[in-house]
């Protein structure tokens, strides 16, 4: 029986670490060993350093500058250069994907998968297979072939912060600001805030623009 892939968790919710890694445990049956966790770029970066693990499961937004920062780092120090990367993660939009592709992952899948599934996912990316959630494969497939004007988007983006993405995305998928406001835990008054400095800066006149919009460059 091969040695177990050794694996560390970069989640910025403690919670969901737990769950993580209670699942590994159970759906792994040995496959998988939870090395250690990370909360944000930093710990995550000297966990990697230190564990030097097979894989490291990580998410896409993270305190410090999000699972690219994570892997730009990590590669910069040179101090665990057979690590690969997938992410797992609540964000399912094109430019997350195609980002962290380009930014050094093996794979990307949701956090809707299922224990089994990401056992079999890690041990893939551990072989050097590339892993994908099926409908996240397309986007991945289309940046490549052009479909998806992966620079035009990173543009557009640019101009945005990392909070004006997350209302953009919520609001361009037709959330009120009230569901907005809870979903971000943010008052209802700043959603408006962020909103109106994201039509600003596409210039968009109205949330039925940034739903067209949004849709075109396939992040919703």
């Amino acid at each position: 029986m091969s040695d177990p892939v050794s694996v560390v968790i970069v989640d910025d919710h403690a919670m969901f670490r737990r769950g993580v890694r209670a699942e590994l445990e159970s759906a792994g049956h040995g496959l998988v060993d939870v090395l250690a966790e990370a909360a944000d770029v930093d710990e995550a970066v000297a966990a990697v350093s230190a564990y030097r693990p097979s894989v490291v499961l990580l998410d896409v937004h993270l305190p410090g500058g999000g699972g690219v920062e994570v892997m730009r780092k990590v590669t910069a120090t040179g101090a665990s250069p057979e690590t690969r990367y997938l992410a797992l993660s609540v964000s399912d939009a094109a430019e997350d994907v195609i980002g962290t592709i380009r930014g050094g992952a093996r794979g990307y899948v949701t956090k809707t998968i299922t224990g089994p599934e990401l056992v079999q996912a890690i041990q893939r990316v551990s072989e050097g297979d590339a892993v994908f959630s099926p409908r996240l494969a397309g986007f991945v497939l289309d940046a490549f072939s052009g479909t998806i004007e992966v620079s035009a988007v990173d543009e557009d983006l640019d101009r945005l912060t990392e909070r004006e993405r997350e209302v953009m995305r919520l609001i361009a998928r037709g959330y009120a600001y009230k569901e907005v406001a809870k979903e971000l835990f943010i008052s209802i008054k700043t959603v408006e805030t962020h909103m109106s400095s994201v039509l600003r800066k596409l210039q968009l006149s109205s949330r039925h623009e940034l739903t067209r919009w949004a849709s075109d460059r396939r992040l919703l």
